[in-house]
């Protein structure tokens, strides 16, 4: 008879394409059955559960969510469960960025902003938690963030407080779920290329980076493999910048083009 010890699952949201993909991928690499959702992208959607069965002989299942609406949450995790029975590891990764300055966003973008990126997170973890501590398992959650939770850029007031309200969120759910074995910990995602294309942009914005290139899915899927795994074991309430050192430098008082950082005009 199965049991949580033996399996391993995953549900990861928002993974049809980019960073959620990347991290689908990997945990089906590790030996993971993975739970995806989309929103509108099935195509790509289906193209990753195909990956995961053929290459890594994973069974994925696809869920159509719409993550803004606060009756999803519980229904998602709910059908991962019935399809696997347990849950492992929640990644709570579906989100959306908006620029706009605060005084000129509209009301609709802030509340979609706020439901998407901050409230279904909560309401996810609530659900996985419940799950865990009843079935006694020694879960994991991650919560994707941005280093643009870290650090503040102009036009990002709603976004940018979304994912800074994020990761403090993430420390205390890590407090709350240490008694019970299960670990909670974000990842904070700096310039990360995920789509094809607009190549001269890309390549000025990698020379800004120290480590001059931009990150990869597959550089945010090693590091979610990673803090999951025993390895980490010791690890709760953290969260772990992948940025190429995007954002060590600051402003730098040097004015000079040459200079390459800050969040000025490349």
């Amino acid at each position: 008879m199965e049991t949580y010890e033996s399996s391993k699952t995953v549900l990861v949201t928002g993974a049809s394409r980019g960073i959620g993909k990347g991290i689908a991928l990997k945990m089906a690499s590790h030996g993971y059955d993975v739970a995806i959702t989309y929103r509108s992208e099935k195509e790509e959607a289906e193209e990753v559960a195909h990956s995961i069965e053929k290459d890594y002989g994973r069974k994925c299942i696809i869920f159509q969510a719409d993550l803004s609406d606060e009756d999803t949450a519980k229904k998602l995790v709910g059908k991962t469960i019935e399809e696997f029975r347990y849950l492992n590891v929640l990644v709570n990764n579906a989100g959306l960025t908006i620029k706009s300055t605060l005084a000129e966003m509209e009301i609709e973008k802030i509340n979609f902003l706020l439901n998407l990126n901050l409230k279904a997170p909560f309401l996810l973890m609530r659900e996985a938690v419940r799950h865990m501590k009843e079935e006694k398992i020694s879960g994991n959650i991650i919560n994707i963030a941005s280093t643009r939770g870290k650090r503040a850029y102009p036009d990002d007031a709603v976004y940018g407080g979304t994912k800074a309200a994020l990761i403090r969120a993430t420390e205390s759910v890590a407090l709350e779920c240490a008694p019970y074995g299960i670990r909670v910990n974000c990842i904070a995602p700096g310039a990360t290329r995920v789509r094809a294309g607009n190549d001269q942009f890309y390549e000025k914005l990698g020379n800004k980076i120290p480590l001059k290139r931009l990150g990869t899915p597959e550089d945010i899927g090693q590091a979610a493999a990673w803090l999951v795994s025993d390895q980490a074991s010791y690890i709760t309430g953290e969260t772990i910048k992948i940025d190429g050192g995007l954002i060590l430098p600051g402003m730098p008082e040097d004015v000079s083009p040459e200079a390459g950082y800050g969040w000025g005009n490349m």
